[in-house]
Parts: structure tokens; C-alpha cells; sequence
């Protein structure tokens, strides 16, 4: 920007008036006045605005607005204007500082005495910002369009709104899009006709009066709006930024942004990263603010609300929502609008689906509350569509972990507050590594909504009869397509997520039980693994290190350093294992990459399944028992349809036989490949969650089924009866001890109707043994693979 042009922005396009201009000025002390004044006088005024005559100025408020403004019948160009005050360069950016602070100033909204002296330095520390213009008979219409029983009062109350959401638009041209927030929120979202009908609608289906449902969706918003603040957001990014900063070495996924900011300039973003840290947010947040993005809105649950993260997140755009509120038809309506206003006005959103940390290092099963929000405003019409974005963020070390383990075998989750905050802090001050954030291909909504058969946005066929919009079929659609939705998100994420140095080495020493391993046992193990990720080009989060001498003894001594593994160095060459009581642990940083593993470990078991059960047609066999492992496994990992999977799964063929061409393998030719590449895989990667099985279905086989099972004695239970099995040597490791793998464990068994309490019992009896025979031979088959694997063999030798 050149010298002559720093105190005046301008955004509206050429616009010459045929009719008088006025002046809406937007002001908080008289000096401010008094300078966009002086502009209006000056020569600095484009001759457009000038003409016939000089624009008359007008104090943006409704109220002078309503007697001065809407009643004139001239039909005045509006003319929003404001100055913008600038903290000072320093670094090439323009951010407030702590040291301002301590100053007692806000240089984004000095006071009096600071504008005085800011103005009598120079122009560098402001400007005066111009809107978008617009024709009074314009800004009516528009309000009549939405709302066709609109007074002028009304009409200035729109005036005001739309000059100072376009006056944010236009200081965002000065101060780049990450200062993006929303002005007004509650007032327009009262004034809504959309929302005032369906208030009327909940007042008369529960016998209320309209005062009250009004009074009480007020309340609503006041606790749901994020009132965001450029000065906190500036001063919160400062002193968030060394809880990861000091941890980790960040690597973001630069081409992946680029495609976003595309998307972003028509749609919403809805960022839905996987959620392994606290510091998730932060990470994603610096990422995000450094490429000038808007802040998200990000959605956070109650507990963090503790002083002094609450109060200060709300004031950066955290929206704290209650944990539970089905019965209260207020709030749920003020939620879903300000879901519907914030994608209507293109901010981004981000929550993690989720709905928590993984405690397992994977991702958990989702959760559809949200989603459904911005499926509404999508099926209503609000929005065109927004644009989902499937978020990876992976850690090479958490300190945080060790705390989740120990909650998966019975230790009490300690509460989110200061001393925690105090204790965290401290705790993120040990180097731990590298984080990898990678964005997946935005997503459309809409297209997936269709896709997945949504009955309010998908034409029913001819001949075919709609379903009523209440109906539980109707319901049951929206359901179905909305897990299509959620399903291609969080595909999304995993085919972003990188395999890790510390993934590899954990998958290699969880591997063997009971023994330690040399560096070149460990290596021998991880080679033929490296070179099946290059094959399929998986992606490698660091995988180079393990190219440069010393690379893997940096490695483990990372882990032994983090208490993760033990390293004895007495002998005559040191040894490694996992430290006792970190198996939980170690399975964390495993499962971050083990879903790159989960079909080549299925293909594995089909094929020794069908080996040792050839019948007529072992080829029949060995996929039949390939979708049955996928059955067994649906509730850990995301599975694609049959056929797809079926298509993958003879992919996984294609490496281990490359010249089967369009005949399958024979079982000989298949088992033969296996060995051939050197390494197994699915004891190393399915035998904790297999193990977890077991141990609920042995419960389950002793129990009368009669008797409803309580979900939290009966986790308990197994997680006590699995160390027994341990110690029996009964189950594989620790990590298959976890009261997060029971969970899915019992979720599988009542998904196939072992929870079911009918009159025939001994039918639901029967299955239950069955289902612990069936686990008790995989587990057979698994210890089979592992006897195969020949970097196993290597390590014995």
C-alpha cells in the first residue's frame, strides 16, 4: 500500500449515486468522529461520494437510524464508515503483545489519550475503513425478503447489523482473514423469522408463553455465543503456543491447505480432527492463524469451563455446550440456529467427532450429535453445503498417554482444573518429539447426505412411496446416511494418518512377550514392514531417521527416556523391552498407524483358516472367513462396504502373488507369498483386541442369560478376570487388558444378540459359547502366524 493511501481503505466496488449518500459512522470516542469527519471534508474522498452532495453523516445506532434514516423516501446510498487502530509491525505481523497489555492498553481499541498521541505519530497506526455501500430501497427489500411483516424499526436494526458485519468484512482487508468473527450474533438471531416461528411452535406444543420461550432461548444464546476478542485471541495464541511448542517439532501438511483455502472462499469449513491431546486445538489453531484462516468456532464440552481456560477460550471462539439437554426443546432449537447462522455466514467450525480423546491411540466409533446440526441446516435450506475436512494429528510422544492407560484398568479419570492446567503445563515442557497434521480432501456434505439416501434431500423414486417425515423409517434413513457421513470422514483421517518411528518400534517389541530385543532383533523386525508401507504407499511420518546411523538407537533411547521402554546395557550389547506397566502405553503410540495393518493381518488368518480347513473350495473359505474377521473387527476399525473391502482385500492378494493376475491363488501359492515377504503381521497387530474378546466372551459363557448385565460391574469384572488370565498366560500382553477394548468387546456381543434376555435362554447360551469357542481357536491360528513370521524366527536365532 502506497503512503498516500494508509489512512483510507476501501472495499465497495465503483459506484456512482444517482441520490444523496449517507454517512453511517461507527464510533466510540469523539476523536474517532471527529477523523472520519474530517475524511468526509477532505479530498481523500473518492468523487463518486461527493456528488450532488457532500454524504450526510449519521451515528451508527438504531435508534438514530429509525428517526433520521429508513423513513426517507429519497432512497440514500448507505455508507458504512469506521477507524481501525493497528498495533504496531514488529516481525512483519501486527499483533497485540503481553507487553501492551502491561501497558494497559489495547492497541486494536486504545483509549482517548492513546488515540490522541497514535494520531498526532502518523498514519501507520490506523485507517479509515469504508463498506460496502448500499441503497436504502435495497437493504429494505432484502429484510422484507427474509421477514415481510418488518417495521422501521426493525429495518434499523437490520441497517445497523448489515453495516457492521460489512465494516468486519472491510477491516479484515487490513487485517487479514484470521481476525474473522461474528458481531451481533444473538440480536440477528432473534430477529430471524425462521427462528421466531419455530419458537412460537415450541411455546404452543408445551404449553408455554411465548415471553418465556423467548426469555429462556435468550439465555441459551448468551451461554453459546463465543464472544470472541481480537486482543484474547492474539494474547491466548501467546500463551497457549508453549504447551506444544516446547514439546513438538510441528509439520503441516502445506498442500492440503491450499485446497482448503479454495473451498473456503464459497463454503464453511467444519475441521473434524482426530483427538489424541489436549492439544489438539492449539496445534491445529497456530497451524490455521500462521496461514491467515479464520478462527474456528470450536465446539468443547463443559469440562473445560474451569477458570481461567473457560472464560478465556469463549472470548478465541470456543462454544461450550451442555453435555446433555434432549429434554429441553429451547435450547436444542437456539443450537441448531446458531449452527445454521454460523454456516450461513461462512465460519468455520471444528469439534472432535469423537466425542473424546482416544484412550487406545486409534479412532473411536463417532458421534452423529453435531453432524445432525449441520445436516439440518442443510436439509432446511439454510445452507447450501458445507465442506467437512478430515483432520490427521499425530504425536511421536504424548506425555498425557500414561494418565489414559491407567484409566483403561480402573484408575479414576482426575478432573480438568487449574492444578491439572498447572500440572500439564509443566508436564509439556519435555521434548517429545515430531506432530504431523495432515488435512484430508474436503468433503462435501450435501453430496454425501444424497449419496447416502437421505429422504429430505433425495427424490424418491417413481413408482416408489415416500416415507412420511415422521415415520421411524424416514428416521432410520437420515440415520443410515448420516453414518455414511460420518464413515467417509473418519476413512478420511486414517488415510492421512502417517506411520510413526515410534509406531514401528512398539509394533516390533509388543510383538514378542516376556523377551528383549538386540537393535539389529529390532531392525530385522521393522525392515520388511518399511518395505511393504513404500509398496502401498502408505504415509511416513520420520521413517527416515531409521536410514542414518544411529537413527533407531535415537529412537529407543526417546522411549526409554519417556519410560515407555527399558534398556538394559550391562552385557555385552544393550537389549530392549517394553517397561513393565507401559504395554498400555506402547499399544497407544502401535495403534496410531495399526489400521494400515488391519486387511493384511485378515488376509493372513483367512489364509491359515482356510489351510487348515481346506474343504471343496478353500478359496470360498478363506473369503468367507475374511468377511467373518471383518464382523469380528467392526466395532474397532471402519470397514468400507463388502465389495469394497473384497476389492481391497484382493489387492492385499496382488502383493503377496503379483502374477495371479485374474485367477486367485491357490491357498499354497498365498500362504507361500505370506512367508515370502518376510514378516506377519496380525499377531503383532489383532491380538490385543482379539485377546479382549476372549475374556468378554468367557464372562458372557459363564453368566445366566438371563440376567441383565450391568454395563460398568461387568467391564470391571473383565477387566480383573483379564490380569488372572495374564498372569495364566492365558492372554498374550497387558495392553489386551483395557476397559476401552472390553467396551467394544461387550458392544460386538450385543450387536449379535448375546445380551438378548428371552424366554429362550439356552438358545442365547448356546451362542455364547460358541462365540468364546470361535475366539479361543483365532487365538490358536494367531499364535500360528506368529510361529511363521520369519523376522520372528530371526530374532530367536
Amino acid at each position: 500500500m502506497r503512503n498516500d493511501e494508509l489512512r483510507h481503505v476501501r472495499t465497495d466496488s465503483v459506484r456512482v449515486p444517482d441520490g444523496p449518500t449517507v454517512a453511517v459512522l461507527a464510533y466510540t470516542t469523539a476523536l474517532e468522529r471527529r477523523m472520519i469527519e474530517d475524511w468526509l471534508r477532505s479530498d481523500e474522498l473518492p468523487t463518486r461520494y461527493r456528488l450532488p452532495a457532500r454524504p450526510e453523516p449519521l451515528a451508527l445506532d438504531s435508534r438514530i437510524l429509525a428517526e433520521r434514516l429508513v423513513g426517507r423516501t429519497d432512497d440514500p446510498l448507505v455508507l458504512p464508515v469506521r477507524v481501525a487502530w493497528l498495533p504496531a509491525e514488529r516481525d512483519g505481523a501486527r499483533r497485540v503483545r503481553f507487553s501492551d497489555v502491561l501497558a494497559l492498553t489495547n492497541p486494536r481499541n486504545p483509549n482517548l489519550l492513546l488515540q490522541k498521541w497514535l494520531v498526532r505519530k502518523g498514519a501507520d497506526r490506523y485507517r479509515i475503513v469504508v463498506a460496502q455501500p448500499a441503497r436504502l430501497s435495497e437493504l429494505r427489500a432484502a429484510l422484507e425478503a427474509d421477514d415481510d411483516e418488518a417495521d422501521e424499526r426493525a429495518l434499523a436494526r437490520y441497517v445497523t447489523r448489515r453495516a457492521v458485519v460489512a465494516l468486519e468484512r472491510a477491516e479484515r482487508a487490513v487485517i487479514g482473514d484470521r481476525y474473522k468473527v461474528p458481531r451481533l450474533v444473538a440480536a440477528q438471531i432473534m430477529d430471524s423469522p425462521a427462528f421466531r416461528r419455530r419458537l412460537d411452535e415450541t411455546a404452543a406444543e408445551h404449553g408455554l408463553s411465548r415471553a418465556e420461550v423467548e426469555s429462556r432461548a435468550r439465555s441459551a444464546l448468551d451461554e453459546l455465543v463465543a464472544v470472541q476478542s481480537r486482543l484474547v485471541t492474539d494474547l491466548f495464541s501467546q500463551a497457549m503456543r508453549p504447551l506444544h511448542s516446547a514439546a513438538w517439532t510441528v509439520h503441516a501438511d502445506d498442500a492440503g491447505l491450499r485446497a482448503l483455502r479454495e473451498s473456503n472462499r464459497r463454503y464453511s469449513l467444519v475441521f473434524l480432527p482426530s483427538h489424541r491431546s489436549y492439544a489438539d486445538a492449539f496445534v491445529l489453531g497456530d497451524i490455521l492463524a500462521a496461514n491467515d484462516f479464520p478462527g474456528n468456532h470450536i465446539m468443547g464440552g463443559a469440562n473445560l469451563t474451569f477458570w481461567p481456560i473457560g472464560p478465556v477460550a469463549r472470548r478465541t471462539g470456543t462454544v461450550f455446550i451442555r453435555r446433555s439437554f434432549a429434554d429441553d426443546d429451547v435450547y436444542k432449537a437456539a443450537l441448531e440456529e446458531y449452527f445454521a447462522f454460523l454456516l450461513s455466514k461462512r465460519f468455520n467450525l471444528e469439534w472432535y467427532f469423537e466425542g473424546g480423546r482416544t484412550r487406545t491411540g486409534k479412532l473411536r466409533p463417532p458421534r452423529y450429535g453435531l453432524l445432525s446440526y449441520v445436516a439440518n441446516a442443510i436439509r432446511r435450506g439454510r445452507v447450501e453445503d458445507a465442506m467437512l475436512v478430515p483432520v490427521s494429528i499425530t504425536y511421536e510422544g504424548l506425555a498425557e498417554v500414561a494418565a489414559v492407560a491407567a484409566e483403561q484398568t480402573g484408575a479414576t479419570k482426575k478432573p480438568e482444573g487449574l492444578t491439572w492446567l498447572v500440572r500439564y503445563a509443566l508436564n509439556q515442557r519435555k521434548r517429545a518429539g515430531n506432530v504431523y497434521v495432515r488435512f484430508g480432501e474436503p468433503i462435501s456434505m450435501r453430496e454425501l447426505l444424497v449419496t447416502g439416501g437421505d429422504p429430505d434431500l433425495t427424490p424418491t423414486p417413481l413408482m416408489v412411496p415416500a416415507t412420511a417425515p415422521d415415520s421411524e423409517e424416514h428416521r432410520a434413513l437420515k440415520r443410515k446416511a448420516l453414518q455414511k457421513v460420518a464413515f467417509e470422514v473418519a476413512v478420511g483421517i486414517n488415510c492421512n494418518t502417517p506411520v510413526t518411528v515410534n509406531c514401528l518400534v512398539t509394533l516390533a517389541l509388543l510383538g514378542v512377550r516376556d523377551r528383549s530385543l538386540t537393535l539389529e532383533e529390532v531392525r530385522a523386525v521393522v525392515a520388511p514392514v518399511r518395505r511393504y508401507l513404500d509398496r502401498r504407499g502408505v504415509p511416513q511420518g520420520g521413517l527416515h531417521i531409521l536410514d542414518v546411523e544411529g537413527g533407531l538407537e535415537d529412537v529407543l533411547s526417546s522411549l526409554t527416556h519417556a519410560g515407555v521402554v527399558t534398556t538394559y546395557a550391562g552385557g555385552v550389547e544393550p537389549v530392549y523391552s517394553i517397561q513393565p506397566g507401559q504395554h498400555l502405553v506402547a499399544a497407544f503410540y502401535r495403534n496410531s498407524g495399526v489400521h494400515w495393518f488391519v486387511n493384511r493381518s485378515i488376509m493372513e488368518l483367512a489364509i491359515l483358516h482356510a489351510h487348515a480347513n481346506p474343504g471343496d473350495d478353500p478359496v470360498r473359505v478363506a473369503w468367507e472367513e475374511a468377511k467373518n474377521l471383518r464382523d469380528l473387527l467392526k466395532f474397532e476399525f471402519f470397514f468400507p462396504d463388502r465389495d469394497t473391502f473384497e476389492s481391497q482385500m484382493r489387492d492385499e492378494l496382488a502383493w503377496l502373488v503379483p502374477s495371479w493376475g485374474d485367477t486367485l491363488p491357490t491357498k499354497e501359492q498365498a500362504l507361500t507369498g505370506l512367508v515370502e515377504t518376510g514378516f506377519f503381521m496380525s499377531h503383532r497387530t489383532l491380538r490385543s483386541f482379539f485377546d479382549a474378546q476372549l475374556v468378554v466372551a468367557e464372562r458372557l459363557a459363564v453368566r445366566d442369560p438371563r440376567l441383565e448385565v450391568d454395563r460398568a460391574a461387568f467391564l470391571g469384572e473383565c477387566v480383573a478376570v483379564g490380569r488372572q488370565m495374564l498372569l495364566q498366560r492365558r492372554l498374550h500382553g497387558p495392553e489386551s487388558v483395557s476397559s476401552e477394548l472390553f467396551a467394544s468387546a461387550l458392544d460386538l456381543a450385543r450387536n449379535r444378540g448375546l445380551l438378548d434376555r428371552t424366554e429362550d435362554s439356552d438358545s442365547v447360551r448356546e451362542r455364547r459359547h460358541a462365540f468364546a469357542a470361535e475366539l479361543s481357536d483365532l487365538a490358536q491360528r494367531v499364535a500360528l502366524a506368529e510361529s511363521l513370521d520369519v523376522s520372528n524366527r530371526k530374532v530367536e536365532a
